[in-house]
């Protein structure tokens, strides 16, 4: 842990740690979300689908990794055990019991929205008390930005072929 760069944020450290933690749970759920949707989705489109989801899937966990360096940095400890994510997370896990790729893709929109909502809300937050956090959730809210419209233009297209088969 940094002394100085503890010292530098300019709010109470261990409510910065809280709200770094639920993020780092949300991010690795939605890590095995979007993977897990990759191996099981059925349908048109599925190939281009997996491959967005499996692209996904990197950058959620390269989140989960540059929150994990942060809490470590301001001398926390990231969640270490699954059954914590659960406990911490704000958007939760949608399992994909329906394999269908309307419905995967449907899921992961609705988390993406979530992510960006919870992004948002912390960019307020340490937006002038921690320029480090606010860059890093600065970045990873940039990339759910890209992922929503990523996922919702192979919607679009999904939903123009089904049209068309019809």
């Amino acid at each position: 842990m940094g002394t100085k760069g503890r010292q530098i944020v300019g709010m109470d450290v261990d409510e910065l740690l809280d709200m770094l933690n639920k993020a780092f749970a949300d991010e690795w759920l939605a890590y095995y979300q979007y993977w897990l949707g990759a191996k099981v989705v059925k349908g048109p489109m599925k190939d281009a689908v997996a491959a967005e989801l499996l692209l996904h899937a990197t950058e959620e966990l390269s989140h989960a990794d540059m929150l994990a360096v942060r809490i470590i940095q301001l001398g926390g400890t990231p969640l270490i055990s699954p059954e914590e994510w659960y406990k911490h997370t704000h958007c939760g896990y949608d399992a994909p019991t329906d394999e269908f790729v309307k419905e995967i893709l449907a899921q992961n929109i609705k988390g993406e929205q979530c992510a960006i909502d919870v992004y948002q809300k912390l960019l307020q937050v340490v937006k002038d008390a921690d320029p480090v956090t606010y860059n890093i959730v600065l970045t990873i809210l940039e990339q759910e930005v890209e992922h929503e419209e990523d996922l919702q233009s192979l919607d679009e297209d999904l939903e123009s072929l089904m049209m068309r088969n019809r």
